[in-house]
């Protein structure tokens, strides 16, 4: 018995640079640390690939306010709500799709898809001011596009039936939607932070993993608790975009929960995915 123990326990570190699971980080990097990304980069904007980054976010962000809303508009319009994929439906087209999206756009420009997440790369320095700033402006022109796309293809059950709009229900205070909104970003973006962490894909490296996985799969979550508080935003391009094209009753009403609740929450995933799981501010180096 006493063998097998000790079998166990070498077989466990027999591979110095791979971490065993259930254990403690180690000391000794066996990863390189990127360095942070510049704050302005010049040289970016007279290269294609960041041009082409920008088109693939507009993109994603277009096919994805395509899809949700479209899918809204389904829901809503049936009277019988057992008869429709329901909230379950819209939750995993949301979740699904963006697992889609990043897992076609991660290697062409990080698969962002939402400028909440974009803004907490940028506080993780993934990426330049400049980079981030063109990023979210692209993902809002994309959403607009793609609820337009929406109207312009539906346009009477899109004005009828809310435009998928965001808003506060009824029941719930604007408190409450903020913080949902605040906790449903913090999730993504930490779990974003996590999937796409180089120290994990060093450590966890006998560990297959796919990054798009987890964050779809965290957006469908979060969708399936705040959808009857927010309707759930957690990104403010898709928010805006299906503000602007409907605009009507109740679209700016909320506005602002759905802006200032995910840079608060993306800002505090970030901190904690930093200071607490990454130690960075408390690492030596020789």
């Amino acid at each position: 018995m006493e063998g097998k123990e000790e079998d166990v326990r070498l077989g466990a570190n027999k591979f110095a640079e791979r971490q065993p699971i259930g254990t403690s980080a180690q000391t000794d990097k066996d990863y390189r640390e990127p360095p942070p990304a510049p704050l302005f980069d010049p040289g970016e904007l007279h290269s294609w690939s960041f041009w082409r980054a920008g088109i693939a976010e507009f993109m994603a962000t277009f096919i994805f306010l395509y899809i949700i809303i479209s899918t809204i508009i389904g829901v809503v319009k049936s009277p019988n709500k057992c008869a429709t994929v329901g909230f379950q439906g819209i939750a995993w087209a949301c979740g699904g799709m963006i697992f889609v999206l990043v897992y076609c756009t991660a290697g062409i420009s990080g698969g962002h898809i939402n400028p909440a997440v974009t803004f907490g790369l940028l506080l993780a320095r993934k990426l330049s001011l400049t980079r981030a700033v063109f990023y979210m402006i692209m993902q809002c022109l994309g959403a607009i596009c793609g609820a337009g796309m929406v109207k312009w293809f539906q346009r009477h059950d899109f004005e009828t039936l809310g435009g998928g709009i965001n808003a506060v229900a009824s029941g719930y205070s604007k408190l409450a939607g903020l913080g949902a909104e605040i906790v449903g970003t913090f999730v993504l973006v930490y779990t974003v932070l996590s999937a796409t962490d180089a120290k994990r894909n060093a450590r966890d490296s006998h560990v297959p993993i796919l990054a798009p996985l987890p964050i779809g799969f965290a957006v469908f979550l979060v969708h399936l608790a705040t959808i009857p508080i927010t309707g759930t935003g957690i990104n403010p391009a898709r928010s805006l975009g299906a503000a602007i094209i409907y605009n009507r009753g109740n679209a700016w009403d909320d506005m602002w929960i759905f802006w200032v609740g995910p840079f608060i929450g993306a800002t505090l995933a970030t901190l904690y995915h930093q200071i607490v799981i990454r130690a960075i501010p408390f690492k030596t180096r020789a």
